[in-house]
């Protein structure tokens, strides 16, 4: 007699959840984040991640920067949003610094900001993949580090949120300079 394979359940493979105080607010982010167009999931969150109720949203991390603005601008309370690998964790937090001489690369995760030196003015952005990115690029170059629009506001991808730290980071060293 041949026994049948149970079939299991695909794993979200989104590698990252959004956590709540309370049930209720996990449920609206689930009908927000679906009516907004996003590929989520409600999960149970890992015991080691749990900071309110047992009730998470699976998402894609590639989708931060939007997801977090479509959760703001829907008044959706949320405590964190982690992810489940820890090497993704580290890699958000990744930032180098490469001194070209009159100018200084500062690298996020995989983009990268170059500007000058002296007058603060972004020659370059490099990196990523996702599709925001060439329009954040024409957006940056050839203006002042304190005047650039800033990706996280404008991009919906971890791409973008990577650039914004690379801003950030430059624009706190060309601070530093002054």
């Amino acid at each position: 007699m041949a026994f049948l394979k149970r079939k299991q359940k695909a794993q979200f493979e989104g590698e990252g959840v959004v956590l709540f105080d309370e049930v209720q607010e996990a449920m609206k982010a689930e009908k927000v984040l679906k009516a907004a167009g996003y590929t989520i999931k409600l999960v149970a969150p890992p015991p080691e991640l749990r900071k309110g109720c047992d009730l998470a949203v699976a998402i894609n991390l590639v989708e931060l920067p939007g997801i977090e603005r479509t959760l703001k601008q829907s008044d959706v309370a949320y405590v964190s949003i982690s992810p489940l690998n820890i090497a993704t964790a580290a890699l958000l937090e990744i930032v180098t610094v490469t001194d070209f001489g009159r100018w200084l690369m500062v690298k996020a995760g995989n983009m990268k900001l170059t500007f000058e030196k002296e007058s603060g003015i972004i020659v370059n952005t490099s990196g990523g993949g996702c599709p925001d990115i060439p329009v954040m690029h024409l957006e940056l170059l050839g203006e002042r580090l304190e005047e650039a629009s800033r990706p996280r506001d404008t991009g919906y991808t971890l791409c973008a949120l990577m650039l914004d730290r690379a801003l950030e980071r430059a624009i706190e060293m060309a601070q530093e300079d002054k």
